[in-house]
């Protein structure tokens, strides 16, 4: 086989080029000293935002319609009478650390800042929220397994 650029032979390109395209890589540079080989595959979407789409697809469907009915907005008042524990990322909220365990907290619990309150589920990590409030649980606003948006309401301390 012939070699280009006296760095690697046409055999090893093409076999390099079918990973590219079993791997769904976008590209591949190969360089030796000021020689430089590149290897583009398909322009595809990059798989972790792919993923997301489906899950942010649901909520959103199911948020508006709370919005609609005239509950939503009495729900909102009352959380601006305490401190709002808001999601900060999009996932599934979880009351425990496993189901068989006991929630972190429930309503009329005492929590100091710092407190791990929740589990939200992101692209398959857990990740622990804690308290930014010291106080009592007035509310919690989602169920377990729950999916939330970013920045929604999850639970109310006073």
């Amino acid at each position: 086989m012939s070699e280009i650029f006296g760095i690697v032979d046409t055999e090893t390109i093409e076999k390099l080029a079918d990973i590219i395209n079993k791997k769904e890589l976008s590209e591949l540079t190969i360089a030796d000293g000021d020689k430089t080989i590149t290897i583009k595959g398909k322009k595809c979407p990059p798989p972790a935002p792919a993923m997301p789409v489906p899950f942010m697809g649901m909520p959103a469907q199911a948020a508006p319609v709370p919005a609609e009915t005239p509950a939503a907005p009495e729900s909102e008042a009352a959380a601006v009478s305490g401190n709002v524990v808001k999601s900060p990322i999009v996932g599934t909220f979880y009351a425990a650390p496993s189901p068989d365990k006991p929630a972190f907290v429930k309503v009329g619990d005492e929590v100091k800042k710092g407190d791990v309150i929740m589990i939200i589920e992101s692209m398959k990590l857990m990740n622990e929220i804690q308290s930014d409030f010291d106080g009592v649980v007035e509310q919690i606003l989602v169920s377990d397994g729950q999916a939330v948006e970013y920045d929604q309401p999850i639970m109310i301390i006073k």
